[in-house]
């Protein structure tokens, strides 16, 4: 009889390339918005501005440009 190999999620599938420290920081501070101040967009934009998490330009979230950077980075 055959063996069964079960299915299994590689989280990095389609990583190509390690996380900069700028994704990584990102990562960490929106987990920590999730935790502690909500899901909403509104709630995380408010987190990252509060929180002093500029986009990669240098300015305050916004809606626009969070939505641009989650589909820029392919989340």
């Amino acid at each position: 009889m055959p063996e069964t190999t079960w299915p299994y999620l590689d989280p990095h599938q389609t990583r190509d390339h390690e996380p900069t420290p700028y994704e990584l920081k990102l990562a960490r501070t929106l987990e920590d918005i999730f935790t502690k101040d909500g899901h909403e967009l509104t709630d995380v934009i408010d987190g990252l501005n509060s929180r002093q998490l500029r986009t990669p330009t240098g300015e305050p979230w916004t809606e626009e440009s969070f939505r641009a950077e989650m589909n820029r980075l392919g989340a």
